[in-house]
């Protein structure tokens, strides 16, 4: 595939490829301890409340989200190595404690320490994206993402039926080994950067945030749906779907894949056809499928669902990512980005505690049911939505 290769040859020097790498073992880390670990642990091990594990999922979304904008004001003065590598280390401690964590406040404290690192990196390899190619290069990058946040808790579930200390020395193997690889990366800044005043780039971030105030509501409602779901997910396919865990590893395993599989071809076609309506139909089909779930189908058809899951996560991405990279100011992608990403960690925080909270007192097949109205309530906002505001996805003065 040539082209694809042309698009994406930015990624394929040798210290994007460290960078990658270790965005790949980050984002295990992260899966196999938010999707799997820590609630499976969590439960069924200390036998804490699902609103407990939820509480710890928005502590480490606090943590993470809150350094956001410090990381990216960081990335544009320090070297990527020092920011990566001291973030890495607080995560690998995080979690090094959850061995100890056998009450709930350092269960919650553990979790909020692992949050320290987990966005240096992520936000590095966003600087990386060329302007003409970022839908299709933002498929690359949400690739490496996805098969890391993917195989984590796949792999995670299946050890879990094995060996719960084993699953987690194996996790906190990954977590160190990239904390070490963090130290191999080259000592400059993440790319040259205009030197202005930092009050003079929150004046520049404030105007495009002005600008994109149309765009704010999705993007905390998106990850307020995701959030929500991510403390009960192991215990509504067990409970209300009736699998085992290497039944949802093959459900995690074929959305991942498809998401996997879908993400360049969606990113071309974004960048070819615009991205209203991956948006609109993206999203609303999520949601569909999430509502589905919840009249508790038969393994087969929830693995159906699944599919179908992967597939509009896979429109959605490229599409989103694209768009609100156009926002980001030339000169400050450090801090661009760690304020935007910032502004959509608001619902991580948030969703977790709510998904919990509902899964503790009504059960998780509500929390799934109202996450699918939130993503159908999305796709209707996007339907509305002024794109023409928008030219070659760069805002209109």
């Amino acid at each position: 595939m040539p082209q694809l290769k042309l698009s994406t040859n930015a990624f394929m020097k040798r210290d994007m490829l460290l960078n990658l790498f270790i965005l790949y073992l980050v984002e295990f880390v992260r899966g196999a301890a938010l999707i799997s670990f820590l609630p499976i642990y969590g439960e069924k091990a200390l036998g804490l409340e699902l609103d407990v594990i939820g509480a710890a999922i928005t502590a480490h979304y606090v943590t993470d989200t809150a350094l956001k904008l410090a990381i990216g004001y960081l990335l544009d003065r320090l070297s990527v190595r020092t920011v990566v590598g001291v973030g890495l280390f607080f995560s690998f401690i995080g979690i090094f404690i959850l061995q100890f964590a056998d009450v709930p406040w350092l269960f919650i404290t553990a979790a909020a320490v692992y949050g320290i690192g987990i966005s240096p990196i992520w936000i590095v390899c966003l600087t990386k994206i060329k302007e003409d190619q970022r839908a299709t290069q933002m498929g690359f990058l949400y690739t490496i993402w996805l098969v890391g946040l993917g195989s984590g808790p796949i792999v995670s579930n299946l050890l879990l039926d094995i060996d719960l200390d084993l699953t987690f020395y194996i996790i906190a193997g990954v977590a160190l080994a990239s904390w070490l690889l963090s130290l191999l990366i080259p000592g400059g800044r993440s790319m040259h950067i205009d030197v202005v005043p930092f009050r003079k780039q929150l004046s520049i971030l404030g105007s495009r945030l002005k600008d994109m105030r149309l765009l704010l509501p999705g993007m905390v409602l998106q990850t307020l749906g995701a959030g929500m779901l991510l403390p009960i997910l192991p215990s509504f396919a067990v409970n209300d779907l009736g699998m085992t865990a290497t039944h949802y590893s093959v459900l995690l395993l074929i959305g991942g894949g498809c998401t996997i599989v879908g993400l360049i071809p969606m990113g071309k076609l974004s960048d070819a056809l615009g991205k209203k309506w991956f948006l609109i139909v993206g999203f609303l089909s999520f949601g569909m499928v999430l509502f589905a779930l919840t009249q508790k189908p038969p393994l087969g058809l929830a693995l159906f669902w699944a599919f179908l899951l992967g597939i509009s996560y896979a429109a959605v991405l490229p599409a989103w990512n694209a768009l609100l990279a156009a926002f980001v100011p030339p000169g400050q992608q450090g801090l661009g980005w760690g304020v935007f990403s910032t502004v959509e960690g608001i619902g991580g925080i948030v969703g977790p505690v709510i998904g919990g909270l509902l899964a503790t007192s009504y059960g998780g097949s509500s929390v799934v049911g109202l996450a699918g109205i939130l993503f159908i309530v999305i796709s209707s906002f996007y339907l509305f939505f002024p794109f023409r505001l928008f030219k070659g996805d760069s805002p209109v003065k």
